[in-house]
């Protein structure tokens, strides 16, 4: 494991010049267009790192960018890994190792996803408090190198209390309304079942996608903090009244795009 991600960190600083930046920032569906809000120094393809898969998502660009947003150093995943394309779970996960491995201390993960509270609709925007892993896959499994992390891991709060709360301060100041809720994550492709969501909702969840949650479990476990926002782009199954499509995840994205780059760009100064 660590032969991949020592070969991944010199590939990239090979293709950059300077200090690694401390924050990291993925972009899920339909938000790949931030990306033209970071002044970008180094812009590197998926392709061109060793054992990152290459995007293969409508709305995912799948390039490393690394520069400044806000006026702050800043690396973002234009485009992210999802197991349903067939990558390995602990693929996915490699990016996260790597950027830690070249010092990155802090992971903010977006995504688009799916309501499951009628009053959280299209547009609004999650606060991630916590997550329920409902994919039956972790990419902590296998053989654990100490020297990445600690075989079994706390998970008593994998989205960090202080930087949830700037969140929210920053949306204030940018005058966004911000929901706080609890984040289910499925492998997919396929969207879920009405008698899932339903299921869901008995546990507690408030948001169901198919991503981040690999992500911030392998984060967590190489001692990053984490924060994440949810993009809410549909109501799930059973809720919505008409069928879900993934051209709708991209659609009601660009409509929320310029609120959730607001956000980005006033938290990341918040936390420079």
């Amino acid at each position: 494991m660590l032969d991949a991600i020592n070969a991944a960190a010199d590939a990239i600083r090979k293709k950059h010049n300077g200090s690694f930046p401390k924050t990291v920032l993925i972009l899920g569906s339909g938000l790949g267009g931030f990306g033209e809000r970071i002044e970008t120094q180094t812009a590197i393809p998926y392709g061109e790192i060793p054992g990152f898969p290459v995007s293969t998502v409508s709305g995912h660009s799948g390039q490393l960018l690394i520069g400044k947003a806000a006026g702050v150093p800043v690396a973002c995943m234009q485009g992210r890994l999802h197991v349903y394309e067939g990558h390995p779970i602990q693929q996915v996960a490699l990016p996260i190792r790597t950027y830690r491995k070249l010092g990155a201390e802090t992971l903010i993960v977006t995504n688009a996803a799916g309501s499951l509270k009628q009053e959280m609709g299209p547009g609004s925007l999650m606060v991630i408090d916590d997550h329920i892993n409902y994919s039956g896959r972790n990419p902590l499994i296998g053989e654990n190198d100490e020297a990445i992390g600690p075989r079994f891991p706390d998970m008593s709060e994998v989205y960090d209390r202080d930087l949830r709360e700037q969140l929210f301060a920053a949306g204030k100041e940018e005058d966004i309304a911000l929901s706080r809720g609890v984040y289910l994550y499925t492998t997919g492709p396929s969207f879920e079942t009405p008698a899932e969501i339903r299921m869901f909702a008995k546990w507690g969840a408030d948001a169901v996608g198919m991503s981040t949650v690999p992500e911030a479990i392998a984060a967590v476990h190489a001692g990053m903090r984490v924060a994440g926002v949810s993009l809410i782009t549909n109501h799930a199954a059973g809720i919505a009244a008409h069928k879900i499509t993934h051209d709708e995840t991209l659609a009601e994205g660009a409509k929320a795009f310029d609120k959730m780059s607001r956000l980005m760009l006033r938290f990341l100064n918040s936390i420079g």
